[in-house]
């Protein structure tokens, strides 16, 4: 039997002792506590050994925590504000005015849905030009207000459609992007699931940019990276491992300033754990940026950018 099975076994056998405690009252703490123990442990070993493809999947899983799981954990007073002011809103890209563990932000949120019909209405947090256009409009409203910016990062992708093209898809995540450079506030941004082109990009342009364990951040998709490469979605295992798209890899090359850590086995098995984890980055960061000024603030995130990326002279 594989470790897999093992910890597929364990997990089953302590489901079906939580249940009967659950209904029948019994204490069965004295079984439930060393088989807890074990399935930590055997979770945690099996992270530790994950391949890049293994962790694009944990990002993907079913569960795993969305944006407005972790603001109704983290966040009070959020008002959610709509439109973009020129063709309508957009609900893959959300966002508006909030308390974040007591600090005043203004939050934007790739949103996926939680189940099939707000996945569907939502497209799976992947914006159409309006939802950037939105972002903009945010951040206006941040530098007016003197709001810190915290933006989530989930989406593998802008909105593909034909309809996001006519209505200039490139030319608002270029103006998002643009917007972003330009804020006088903090913002600190997160990667809690996918991070994929520039479809993330329009709102991770950040002073700090953090990234949970089991998220992924890249150019692009690995299927889209194999379709490319080697006309073969099929391959997309392949192209995650050249990629080089995980958070250690991330960190590594710098692109990312820290890596939040997940319970053993992903975010999915303990939501309030993660929640927790990503809130204390998220407002640790933000106190450190707290006593920049605007220009600071500013020169600081465009030299981040600029630095990303190695290269050598010939």
């Amino acid at each position: 039997m594989t470790a897999a099975d093992t910890l597929t076994k364990l997990e089953a056998r302590v489901r079906d002792l939580e249940t009967t405690a659950r209904e029948t009252g019994q204490n069965l703490d004295a079984a439930l506590t060393p088989l807890r123990a074990e399935v930590q442990r055997l979770r945690a070993e099996k992270s530790a050994n994950l391949s890049r493809w293994d962790r694009v999947q944990l990002a993907r899983t079913p569960g795993r925590p969305t944006a407005l799981d972790y603001v109704e954990r983290l966040c009070t007073d959020f008002t959610e504000l709509h439109g973009d002011r020129a063709y309508g809103d957009d609900p893959a890209l959300i966002g508006g005015p909030a308390r974040w563990q007591g600090t005043p932000v203004m939050l934007l949120l790739q949103q996926k849905g939680r189940d099939t019909k707000s996945k569907i209405k939502r497209r799976f947090g992947s914006a159409n030009p309006e939802g950037y256009r939105k972002a903009v409009r945010l951040m206006d409203l941040a530098d007016r207000f003197g709001l810190p910016v915290v933006a989530l990062i989930d989406t593998q992708g802008a909105y593909p459609g034909i309809e996001a093209e006519e209505r200039g898809q490139g030319w608002a995540i270029a103006e998002s992007i643009q917007r972003m450079v330009r804020l006088r506030v903090p913002a600190v941004c997160a990667v809690i699931g996918e991070g994929g082109s520039g479809g993330a990009l329009a709102i991770g342009v950040g002073n700090r940019v953090l990234i949970q364990e089991n998220a992924w951040y890249s150019v692009i998709s690995p299927e889209g990276a194999a379709s490319i490469i080697w006309k073969d979605a099929g391959k997309a295992p392949e192209a995650a491992e050249a990629l080089k798209l995980t958070a250690p890899d991330l960190l590594d090359l710098r692109i990312v300033e820290e890596v939040i850590p997940e319970p053993p086995g992903g975010a999915h098995l303990d939501m309030d754990a993660a929640a927790q984890a990503l809130g204390e980055a998220v407002s640790r960061n933000l106190a450190d940026l707290a006593g920049l000024d605007g220009d600071e603030l500013r020169a600081q995130r465009a030299a981040r950018f600029r630095a990303l990326g190695a290269f050598t002279e010939s």
